[in-house]
């Protein structure tokens, strides 16, 4: 299974004839490949599979997504510190 995190583009560039950019996850900057798309602009959001920028995502969308992940985090927390039982 694949999680596609959000992230916001910081940098665009080109390496080697490739399109390219730093994205911010949160704090954390990855390189991915933006070849696949060719209008995304510095400060859009998108996700990233296997190195390649797939979609650009609005903020609103990539708000909500980030929402979802830390809500599915604070169940994960809560199931392992025996706060919810039976699941």
């Amino acid at each position: 299974m694949c999680l596609a995190v959000p992230g916001r583009i910081v940098d665009i560039y080109d390496t080697a004839g490739m399109r390219m950019c730093k994205i911010d996850f949160g704090g954390v900057t990855r390189e991915a490949c933006l070849q696949a798309l060719p209008d995304a602009k510095v400060g859009d959001f998108t996700i990233v599979h296997a190195g390649f920028a797939l979609n650009v995502l609005s903020e609103e969308e990539a708000q909500e997504t980030l929402d979802a992940l830390r809500e599915l985090g604070e169940i994960e927390d809560a199931m392992d510190g025996g706060a919810i039982s039976g699941l």
